[in-house]
């Protein structure tokens, strides 16, 4: 850090955006006791975990993963609230970055071939700013050394907020909504498909069934919290 940053930490310091304490000069987005006290779930190291189960019957996922649990006034919780609403655009690749370094050696997740972020309409994308998914699967992308695609798969029509709402009343939100890009190049591909949080699977369900339509396509989930409830 150059005394110019120096200079200005003064009046706009680094915090840590799980605790909100001050970053020292190494380090960056999440201090270091915040970064080895994360709720880690290690779902990646195992095919049958509560991420994989919420597919169950429902749509076939090849392999499904979460980087950290997500529980109510948690470091986590902090970490998806600034990066969902707070403008806190790096803590995505920042974490898509720590998790990619860990699944690019598992055996359920090293033949990826493209890497698929869950959309949001246009309307929410004006609103935010910024896809969080889609920030999300950049740090992916990178650590991974995959593709990202931000266009084969698209929202049809916006909807409300899945917050507070049932698991039936959640799939009904999100039920038809997404499609594929008709000039798409994914037959045969193993996508994984990358969002925030899961809590019932509904909005990832519904994103894999669109994707599954295309000949030899295989799906692979992956989010950033699983969401304890």
């Amino acid at each position: 850090m150059s005394l110019a940053d120096d200079f200005l930490s003064l009046f706009f310091p680094r915090i840590c955006y799980a605790c909100g304490n001050s970053l020292f000069k190494n380090e960056e987005t999440i201090c270091t006791y915040c970064l080895f006290r994360l709720p880690k779930t290690n779902f990646h190291l195992e095919n049958d975990n509560p991420v994989s189960r919420l597919f169950w019957g429902r749509v076939r996922i090849e392999a499904a993963a979460a980087f950290c649990y997500y529980r109510k006034d948690g470091k986590v919780q902090n970490l998806i609230h600034q990066f969902k609403y707070k403008g806190r655009k790096e803590i995505g690749p920042f974490i898509g970055n720590l998790y990619g370094d860990h699944l690019k050696n598992t055996r359920s997740f090293k033949d990826i071939d493209l890497i698929i972020p869950v959309p949001l309409h246009p309307r929410k994308i004006r609103k935010r700013g910024y896809n969080q998914s889609e920030l999300f699967g950049h740090g992916l992308s990178e650590a991974m050394a995959v593709k990202l695609d931000r266009k084969s798969l698209y929202r049809n029509h916006a909807s409300a907020t899945q917050t507070k709402k049932s698991r039936y009343k959640r799939w009904e939100n999100v039920e038809s909504i997404f499609s594929v890009q008709k000039d798409n190049q994914l037959g045969g591909a193993h996508i994984l498909l990358v969002d925030d949080v899961v809590t019932t699977g509904s909005t990832l369900e519904a994103c894999a069934q669109a994707l599954l339509q295309i000949e030899g396509v295989r799906v692979s989930v992956v989010t950033m919290a699983y969401a304890v409830v």
